[in-house]
């Protein structure tokens, strides 16, 4: 992709958290962002939040444990934008909870939306994907690759999207379109609840991984870096 001005990014869950760092980054990049939340009012208050320019900016809602949802927002993103270049498959939730006291609703959430919604908006993406020979991110967690106590719905969703990531960029190979998946350790984010203080400036921000995605975006067309590990450069106390 290299030149990544005016190309056009699908960043779902982009109203906070990761998929917001990754929208202000992509966009002071000069790209054309669309950002969805399941609150259309959030995603409005983050896209003001980006840019005042409707030209540069798209706020969309959206449901990824829905297929149909996810091809409603392509759509406008293509009617809106001309083209989808980029999808960010960002959205996610974290359930942590010991197997004796995880319900089955939770279980359900989790795995609907950060392994069966990602699957739902590559589906929504991949014939336009096809078209501008795009790229694939879908943002995973060093949970997918390390398990713990109380992490039996989280790890089993993120290690699904870790192996359902490198199966697609082998899938998608063929058709110049590129997928990388991305596996961030502590994050300073809203996460599960968090609430971010002065204690979070050891973890790595939002606006990092959005540096990671931009740099992906700019790789050489012939090299393909299909799986990152990332994590605070030092630990905390």
């Amino acid at each position: 992709m290299n030149d990544i001005n005016n190309k056009v990014a699908y960043i779902t869950g982009g109203s906070k958290g990761i998929g917001l760092g990754i929208a202000q980054v992509l966009i002071n990049n000069g790209m054309r962002v669309a950002i969805t939340s399941r609150s259309l009012q959030s995603a409005k208050k983050a896209a003001e939040s980006l840019s005042k320019d409707p030209s540069r900016i798209l706020a969309l809602a959206s449901d990824v444990s829905s297929l149909e949802s996810e091809i409603r927002s392509v759509e406008s993103v293509i009617s809106h934008f001309g083209q989808l270049d980029v999808l960010v498959a960002n959205a996610g939730v974290g359930h942590l909870a010991s197997i004796e006291n995880l319900s089955a609703a939770q279980w359900k959430e989790t795995m609907d939306t950060n392994l069966t919604g990602v699957f739902n908006s590559v589906k929504a993406s991949i014939n336009a994907l096809k078209e501008s020979k795009g790229y694939i991110i879908t943002i995973a967690s060093l949970a997918g690759a390390n398990f713990f106590a109380n992490g039996s719905a989280y790890n089993a969703s993120k290690f699904g999207l870790v192996g359902f990531s490198q199966a697609i960029m082998l899938d998608l190979r063929q058709y110049g379109i590129k997928v990388t998946t991305i596996m961030p350790g502590s994050v300073a984010t809203n996460f599960n609840n968090h609430t971010v203080t002065e204690m979070d400036t050891w973890k790595i921000q939002p606006e990092d991984i959005g540096q990671i995605v931009a740099d992906l975006l700019k790789m050489p067309p012939r090299t393909l870096p299909s799986k990152i590990e990332v994590r605070p450069s030092i630990p905390g106390k």
